[in-house]
């Protein structure tokens, strides 16, 4: 029952995925037809000229790299918030559990209102946040494996508690500030927005999320042994410390590269890894891929009704994902032949 509905639900999810892209596209301040939308991006795809200039400059230079980054961060999401999952075995785990979305969120905080790296010009936020969080994932690596090492309670709790700390001292950055529209900056960052993405932006989490997508894809077995709990895993020859260590490495390099091109973006890493479990199952040699695709189909139709709901302005996108993802969580826990981790 379950490999036939894989077998059915790539190709549904790919073509889901493309369709919503092209849709997406059209959408925002000012709606562009389908039509024109294909018109351009063939135009753009062949090299030849595109018959108006002006929604070329709309589709290609503007939406299309907003589009391909909300697929990107949506897909590096859905794929972190599965190993997370399996990596504490808690269906409640999410790719923010290592407080690296907190500790990103002080990096922005600071450039924010201090004026940190402003001869970066645009990377200087995006800068900030990452070496936030690349700082905020070492302290809670440092602390948990100094308390014992890197088990799923250790984690939990160290994650849970250096994330408050985080959060707290952003917000007392934005209390000192003089600057009076620092608050509304640095929270409207933190809920998560696309707005910014261009061409120039998406190399970094475009590679970051494949080369991660592939290492869980190429250690997937080891993965399914580490739900079955770590003796089991060791007892089949699984390097449990190795991997846990490995796979906190990967998961706090994808989620600071993604958190800081695009905020802090909730639900997704929670909720798709759920869903893409009750169509393929638990194995993760099919859930990866079926969680990158999910994930990359949520975020881009999520990003593209945040251009729409309120035109001419939009809304943070976690404020979207917040809303969409909290009722669809507590209807797919609700559903009795659904278990973490079941086959």
């Amino acid at each position: 029952m379950i490999r036939a509905r894989t077998s059915l639900a790539f190709p549904l999810l790919g073509a889901l995925l493309l369709a919503a892209m092209i849709g997406a596209t059209g959408f925002g301040a000012e709606i562009v037809p389908v039509s024109a939308v294909l018109d351009t991006l063939g135009a753009r795809l062949t090299g030849t000229t595109p018959t108006d200039l002006g929604v070329d400059t709309i589709v290609w230079q503007l939406r299309v790299p907003r589009t391909v980054l909300a697929a990107v961060v949506g897909a590096g999401l859905a794929l972190a918030g599965a190993a997370m999952q399996t990596l504490v075995r808690n269906p409640l785990a999410d790719p923010y559990l290592l407080g690296v979305s907190s500790g990103a969120g002080v990096g922005a905080a600071a450039v924010i209102t201090s004026g940190l790296f402003a001869g970066a010009g645009i990377w200087a936020l995006s800068g900030g946040a990452l070496a936030g969080a690349f700082g905020a994932a070492t302290l809670v690596f440092l602390v948990a494996f100094a308390q014992g090492g890197l088990t799923p309670l250790r984690l939990v709790l160290t994650g849970t508690v250096l994330g408050s700390a985080f959060a707290a001292f952003s917000s007392y950055l934005v209390f000192r500030s003089t600057d009076p529209a620092a608050a509304q900056s640095v929270l409207f960052w933190l809920l998560g927005s696309l707005a910014g993405a261009d061409w120039t932006t998406l190399a970094l989490p475009l590679v970051v999320v494949v080369v991660a997508g592939a290492v869980l894809l190429a250690i997937a077995g080891w993965l399914d042994a580490l739900t079955l709990g770590a003796t089991t895993a060791s007892s089949i020859g699984v390097p449990v410390k190795e991997l846990r260590i490995g796979l906190f490495v990967l998961l706090a390099v994808l989620v600071g590269v993604l958190v800081a091109v695009s905020g802090g973006i909730g639900f997704v890493g929670l909720v798709v890894p759920h869903a893409a479990r009750m169509i393929v199952g638990p194995r993760h040699r099919a859930l990866l891929p079926a969680c990158a695709l999910c994930g990359a189909l949520f975020l881009v139709i999520a990003d593209a009704a945040t251009r729409v709901l309120v035109r001419p302005t939009e809304i943070p996108v976690g404020v979207l994902t917040g809303l969409i993802g909290a009722p669809t969580f507590l209807l797919l826990m609700g559903r009795r032949r659904y278990h973490f981790g079941a086959s």
